[in-house]
């Protein structure tokens, strides 16, 4: 997983909860890296997951949900650091349903080793997008928080509910429907 992962992540810990919090987690974590991250270096995802875990134990907040606080705030990141990738998109279903022919290919030309999920559109309309995620990480969540995101971006809203196809969340079906208002 890449460290701008890892390193956003931290940075989230220490907004929220302060750095106590992150030297806590890091330290109950037992990690390889020690707890020390580079945005371009590549850690284990066991990494990620238990500093995950081991946030959510301390705060009693369930992983889901910190994967979705966590999406929102990375989304911030990219907003900034690469506005190329939402620049030419007009509306939040356009966006979303380009994920893996265009934004995942941007993606690997700046971290070529990066391993993504994959996204398969099954129906678009102008304010209808049904797709599929699939990911062995199982970090639906994550892309849930984006998706919110996303329309947040684009001063839309949207219902969107998902459904396991998988009891472990490595494959799970996003509809997602714009609404007024």
């Amino acid at each position: 997983m890449k460290g701008i992962v890892f390193t956003e992540f931290l940075e989230l810990v220490e907004k929220k909860f302060g750095l106590a919090m992150v030297d806590r987690i890091i330290e109950e974590s037992n990690l390889s890296s020690q707890g020390v991250y580079t945005s371009v270096g590549t850690y284990e995802f066991s990494e990620m997951l238990s500093l995950l875990n081991n946030l959510s134990k301390n705060t009693n907040i369930p992983t889901n949900h910190l994967l979705e606080i966590y999406a929102e705030h990375f989304f911030t990141t990219l907003q900034k650091s690469y506005p190329f990738l939402l620049e030419e998109y007009s509306d939040p279903i356009t966006l979303l349903s380009s994920i893996e022919n265009h934004i995942h290919v941007e993606v690997k030309k700046l971290y070529p080793d990066a391993e993504l999920p994959t996204f398969e559109v099954l129906e678009k309309t102008e304010y209808k997008l049904v797709m599929t995620y699939k990911s062995s990480r199982a970090m639906y969540s994550f892309g849930l928080g984006l998706m919110h995101k996303t329309f947040e971006h684009f001063n839309k809203k949207a219902k969107i509910e998902y459904d396991k196809l998988k009891e472990d969340g490595t494959e799970v079906k996003f509809l997602i429907e714009m609404t007024n208002g």
